[in-house]
């Protein structure tokens, strides 16, 4: 059989389109180019190429050639006019005169006859070539043949350029997660993983918003954490969701994704501070899980109403699970942390301790003779000398100096025979009487404002007195730290206050100390009594962990009330005999 000169126009056209992937890779480029052979070969005056966007089940124009513009943007229901038609049956359809025919829709008043033929891929029909003419007839029967072995091999073609792009999306996205693991990986910091999670996880996905929760210990609640907006700025926000009141508990619940289509329509209907503002749609919940147990869960907002395929689903998925690892791996670095941190201080005890022990036992010798020797002296002065009081001081003294060497030389055994029933504020009388030359050099006045009644406690006087010169030794040095960055200061002042104060349903004699010095810095305010912690030059960091240990041995305890620029105000309480 002899071919006819259209026959080889159709097979140069049909050649042609199974070109095209072969010099490009945009689909779209693809269909304007398949479009205008379809147009060449048949003569028609209007051509187009419409899609089915699958979340909307509608047809869209992709491409065209001759329509007005208005009419460019239009979207067709499945079944409604020609295009509609033959997408929804999946036959092709002639039209000899629109006039005639009731399903044809009016997109161009010129247009006289019609072809329409669907474009499949693996038996599905994903579109609609659609080609027109403004004379009657002007399509045959041989004519819809071609255009539907034109549609069948430019189906073919878009199909391949659309698995490539799928392909390098792809590639792409699992060198985006090879990325992201290294980074997560590399930091220990765990509010800087969270946030990053969460900025990749937007970055990754092209959404609006991206938000990351933590299940709390207890496994009831969860609360943000992280909360990125579509410029990749952190966004303040605080919010915690009870786990039966909200959808991301069904996702702990499940340990399976979950899709909303509409974030108003939640449960929970959180975020609505930013519903308007930043017009969120659906939301997209994966599990954050580390080998099988929930930590949390990742959240995906887009500006859209969208639905998420299988492939978005696994996507969000690997990128929670990559963050549970770096989630994971900071909490075991922080305990390791702190395990290193607590051995550190437990070697230093013990070292001390022995330290301790052996200094106490080179003292205990020399302090005897000096014991003797006063006791010796037998020091008799007038009631009104004022030597009479200090002889009773050192004398006192030197038995506390005596029950510390022993203290610390019978370490960890309990000593309750050196308790006895004593009144607060003759303790705190005497203790002020100790430092009274300190305080007098350093032009520091110590204001003692009593009880309105004696408050009597049993406790050791020597520890009690040790406590409260640390307090009193600390505020002092916090003054002088003041006075010398801001010259001599005038008013300088230790004010000591007793009260009766009723804590967790027991009588306590409570004493508030308030210093006009400098302040404790702000960041070791939360860990001032733990043992070697110290802000200052040549602390020891030991004062204030003694004073909490003396104090918790005596059933009372000691906390800081406030600190600042003007000053520092400590409290602490016994319980009364």
């Amino acid at each position: 059989m002899r071919l006819q000169r259209s026959d080889y126009t159709a097979i140069d056209a049909l050649y042609r389109i199974s070109s095209i992937v072969n010099g490009t890779e945009d689909p779209t480029e693809a269909l304007n180019i398949i479009l205008d052979e379809v147009v060449s070969v048949l003569k028609a005056s209007s051509a187009s190429i419409s899609l089915i966007n699958p979340e909307t089940n509608t047809l869209n124009i992709e491409v065209n050639t001759g329509l007005p513009a208005d009419r460019t943007s239009m979207s067709l229901p499945l079944g409604k006019g020609i295009t509609g038609w033959v997408a929804q049956r999946g036959e092709p359809a002639l039209v000899a005169d629109v006039s005639k025919e009731s399903r044809y829709v009016a997109v161009k008043s010129s247009i006289r006859s019609e072809m329409a033929v669907p474009m499949e891929d693996q038996g599905t029909v994903i579109g609609v070539v659609n080609v027109d003419s403004e004379e009657i007839g002007a399509f045959s029967e041989q004519d819809l043949k071609l255009l539907t072995l034109l549609t069948n091999e430019a189906a073919k073609v878009v199909s391949r350029l659309w698995i490539i792009r799928q392909l390098k999306a792809k590639a792409s996205q699992l060198q985006s997660l090879i990325n992201i693991a290294g980074r997560m990986v590399a930091k220990t910091e765990l509010a800087e993983i969270l946030v990053d999670i969460v900025r990749e996880s937007r970055r990754l996905f092209k959404c609006r918003m991206c938000a990351l929760y933590l299940l709390s210990p207890d496994g009831k609640q969860l609360s943000l954490k992280a909360l990125v907006g579509d410029d990749d700025e952190t966004i303040s926000f605080s919010e915690t969701l009870a786990l039966p009141d909200c959808v991301m508990g069904t996702v702990v619940h499940l340990q399976k994704p979950v899709e909303t289509a509409s974030v108003t329509r939640t449960e929970e209907h959180h975020f609505a501070a930013f519903e308007q503002r930043d017009a969120l749609h659906a939301m997209l919940s994966v599990p954050v899980t580390f080998e099988e147990e929930p930590i949390g869960v990742l959240n995906a907002y887009t500006g859209h109403p969208h639905r998420f395929n299988n492939d978005e689903k696994r996507l969000l998925s690997t990128v929670g699970q990559l963050g549970a690892v770096a989630i994971q791996n900071a909490r075991l670095y922080n305990r390791v942390f702190s395990s290193e941190e607590s051995l550190s201080k437990t070697e230093k005890l013990t070292t001390l301790g022995l330290l301790a022990a052996e200094i106490a036992h080179e003292i205990r010798n020399p302090l005897t003779v000096i014991k003797l020797l006063f006791d010796a002296m037998d020091l008799q002065f007038p009631d009104h000398d004022v030597r009479r009081q200090d002889a009773t001081v050192i004398s006192e003294k030197l038995n506390q100096l005596e029950e510390i060497v022993s203290r610390v030389l019978q370490f960890g055994k309990t000593r309750q025979d050196m308790h006895a029933r004593w009144e607060v504020d003759a303790v705190i009388e005497d203790t002020i009487l100790l430092v009274r030359l300190k305080l007098k050099q350093n032009r520091i006045a110590i204001i003692h404002k009593a009880s309105t009644h004696p408050l009597h406690v049993q406790c050791n006087k020597g520890q009690i007195q040790q406590m409260l010169l640390n307090l009193i030794l600390n505020a002092t040095e916090a003054i002088i730290q003041k006075s010398g960055a801001q010259g001599r200061a005038s008013h300088s002042r230790i004010t000591i206050d007793t009260s009766q104060r009723e804590i967790a349903g027991v009588d306590m004699a409570y004493v508030t100390m308030k210093d006009s010095g400098a302040g404790i810095a702000e960041e070791i305010r939360e860990h001032i009594f733990d043992s070697f912690l110290t802000g200052k030059k040549d602390g020891t960091g030991l004062g204030l962990a003694i004073c909490k240990r003396i104090l918790k041995s005596h059933r009372g305890d000691i906390e800081l009330i406030d600190s600042g620029p003007d000053g520092t105000t400590f409290a602490f309480w016994l319980p009364i005999a």
